[in-house]
């Protein structure tokens, strides 16, 4: 499985001391570039290559609770259909009679944990409240387009004779960019993306990525949120299978799988 060649997560027993720790680091050659708050794991910088054999060391120290690789999500491919007429899952979900109920709230933040949100977007870019980088691109803007599409889908400007519809579209937007300008990103990234939306408020978490590798690191995040009273939607992806993909296979997240127009699982 893709991870990080020279990182790894580490979470040492909530008593452990930190000369305990450092004498843990220093006997296996590792060194903290990072911690993820809130869930108190280290990202441990490691010589190249050499992950699975630090990973096991690690594992090995009793005041370790649990090491593993810093795995690689991906975003999850979605179309690009720019005009309502198309957009026939609008009439699958009933957004038009639930629009009738509400059409969601700008005190309602929808998190969008992604590649990024087009920062000039005339259907977004009033919409984004909070924006932060995960990641070791150089902006918080889209350059992959996924992010800004999956946005769209969320909370697009509606009732303004452009683009899309979105579905909760008076609802704010929070931009966490925790996948690269590839549309690839680090699992440590992730999680605190995640955090780091618990931590400002908000309401929705949506998490269009994954990965087949399970993450005690990614699993801590995702119920970090969930304690933290925000509800997490996950992609179950595109692969026409029922193994699991991650953060959407964790019991605090809601997985989202696909049918067609009718009604017929995605293939």
């Amino acid at each position: 499985k893709a991870h990080a060649p020279d990182q790894i997560l580490v979470k040492f027993w909530a008593d452990t001391p930190e000369k305990a720790k450092a004498d843990v680091h220093q006997r296996h050659g590792g060194r903290v570039v990072d911690i993820i708050p809130g869930i108190d794991v280290q990202v441990i910088r490691i010589p190249q290559n050499k992950v699975k054999e630090k990973v096991a060391a690690y594992r090995g120290e009793a005041s370790v609770e649990f090491a593993e690789p810093d795995f690689i999500a991906e975003a999850i491919f979605t179309p690009n259909d720019p005009y309502l007429g198309k957009q026939w899952g609008m009439t699958k979900i009933q957004a038009l009679e639930a629009w009738d109920i509400t059409e969601g709230s700008s005190g309602v933040k929808i998190a969008i944990l992604d590649t990024g949100i087009d920062q000039d977007h005339e259907d977004l870019a009033a919409k984004i409240v909070a924006n932060e980088n995960f990641t070791l691109s150089r902006t918080v803007d889209d350059k992959y387009g996924h992010g800004t599409h999956v946005a769209g889908i969320a909370a697009a400007i509606t009732n303004n004779n452009k683009g899309v519809d979105g579905v909760g579209f008076k609802s704010s937007l929070m931009n966490a960019k925790v996948l690269g300008d590839t549309g690839t990103g680090y699992y440590s990234w992730v999680a605190k993306g995640i955090i780091w939306a618990a931590d400002n408020g908000a309401k929705v978490i949506n998490l269009s990525l994954g990965d087949s590798s399970a993450s005690d690191t990614l699993k801590s995040a995702v119920d970090y949120a969930w304690g933290r009273g925000s509800v997490l939607v996950a992609a179950a992806g595109n692969s026409n299978t029922d193994a699991p993909l991650y953060p959407a296979y964790y019991e605090n997240c809601i997985a989202v799988a696909a049918t067609d127009q009718n009604d017929a699982k995605a293939s």
